[in-house]
């Protein structure tokens, strides 16, 4: 995987800058589920006021909360627990023969390269395609690029943009966030024409490869959903650790009915 606009951090400790984090709170009330509709949703927003440690980011992501834009967040709902934080401790991950041909298929042929978020209108199209071709969006309405800038280029910590590249032609990005032992997978779109190369697959496996050459403990995949379409995919990465009701609890077998179709209504983007 190459790195030709900026370089990672790997696992240098930053325990000399590590102060206590302020946390404004932004937003907390209650809503319809993006997920569940039939459900009732809280999921607080924080802003930090100031840019997160790589050690604190680790911190974060271990209470369970994710990020999105500037603001981290974490689900809190008053009847429901479906939404489970998941992540893979690398030293355990294996891959499977499918994912074996993922890659395999992939490499021969995708060039991947790491590099600073940007914005531009050859990567808004392509979000904006992906969201609605996928069944991704709440609204038909497309992002603007002020939009797309606060979601995935803005941040407050370390964060990076793999990008996926055929015949020079972008077909796809995922962006990244970096702690010092953990690597978050933020939020992945696509071209769906190139679909034959199972990019959705491919992008988390090649987030797996960087996180091992970067000698990080864990990549956390974001929010696992079981009955919903769009997030239940993560459990076929395994073995995993689901954050419920305040601990992390293993699961050592993949799920193998991982793409069995359910009819979930549209998965708000902004939270992964």
């Amino acid at each position: 995987m190459t790195t030709p606009h900026s370089s990672i951090t790997t696992n240098q400790s930053d325990d000399a800058n590590h102060y206590s984090l302020p946390m404004l709170p932004m937003s907390d009330h209650m809503h319809q589920c993006v997920y569940r509709p039939s459900q009732i949703a809280r999921m607080p927003l924080l802003y930090p006021t100031r840019r997160l440690t790589g050690r604190e980011l680790d911190e974060q992501l271990a209470q369970g909360r994710r990020r999105s834009g500037t603001y981290l967040y974490f689900t809190d709902c008053p009847t429901c627990k479906s939404c489970e934080p998941t992540r893979v401790e690398l030293a355990h991950f294996q891959l499977s023969r499918s994912m074996k041909r993922v890659l395999k298929d992939g490499d021969r042929v995708l060039s991947t390269y790491v590099a600073m978020p940007s914005e531009d209108s050859t990567r808004l199209e392509l979000f904006n395609r992906h969201r609605m071709q996928r069944d991704l969006a709440a609204s038909r309405e497309a992002y603007s690029p002020e939009d797309f800038r606060s979601f995935l280029v803005d941040t407050c910590c370390e964060t990076r943009e793999i990008s996926f590249w055929f015949n020079e032609k972008l077909i796809g990005c995922s962006i990244v966030d970096f702690g010092v032992e953990s690597m978050s997978a933020v939020y992945s779109f696509f071209d769906p024409e190139f679909s034959r190369f199972s990019l959705g697959t491919y992008a988390i496996l090649k987030q797996f490869a960087l996180a091992r050459e970067i000698k990080k403990k864990y990549l956390y995949l974001g929010m696992y959903v079981e009955d919903n379409q769009h997030l239940r995919y993560k459990g076929r990465f395994a073995p995993q650790e689901r954050f419920i009701v305040g601990k992390w609890t293993l699961f050592e077998s993949p799920m193998t009915d991982w793409s069995s179709r359910i009819s979930p209504p549209a998965t708000n983007d902004s939270h992964p």
